[in-house]
């Protein structure tokens, strides 16, 4: 998979998606009829390191990191509790290799909110992504409708 195949699904799949470049990423974002500033994130594409994000070292040459957010009880059942808030430039304590490729991996900074990542997904670990990016849009659909009441 490529960073481009994986938005483009997501574009094509998810109805009511926008892709929005920011903070050196690219994320889609549920946002039917632009009714909100940016919309609620189904997932995002990073492609570099960033100030407070470095511990997957996605500077190597050709290597990049799918971010997804899941509903609590999902990161739970895939990688147990979350984990605490890191500090501001920190990784959160948990035991695994955020630098490992092709592998479901809780988000090194993120994963105390429920959000999941996988640097440079195959095919087939793409296939198992697709039903949590599934859903990552359904929970971001829900969060959408609270915002906008």
């Amino acid at each position: 998979m490529t960073p481009d195949e994986t938005l483009d699904y997501c574009l094509q799949s998810l109805e009511g998606t926008v892709l929005i470049s920011s903070w050196g990423e690219r994320g889609v974002f549920y946002n039917p009829g632009r009714k909100l500033k940016r919309g609620v994130y189904v997932l995002t594409v990073k492609e570099k390191d960033g100030e407070n994000d470095r511990s997957s070292h996605l500077n190597r040459p050709g290597i990049w990191r799918v971010n997804l957010g899941l509903r609590r009880e999902t990161f739970q059942r895939l990688f147990g509790p979350l984990p605490q808030r890191p500090p501001k430039g920190g990784v959160v304590p948990l035991p695994y290799d955020f630098s490992e490729l092709d592998r479901l991996l809780p988000h090194p900074v993120y994963a105390w909110m429920g959000w999941i990542c996988a640097l440079n997904p195959s095919r087939q670990t793409f296939e198992e992504l697709k039903p949590l990016i599934r859903e990552g849009y359904e929970h971001a659909r829900e969060n959408y409708a609270k915002r906008i009441k």
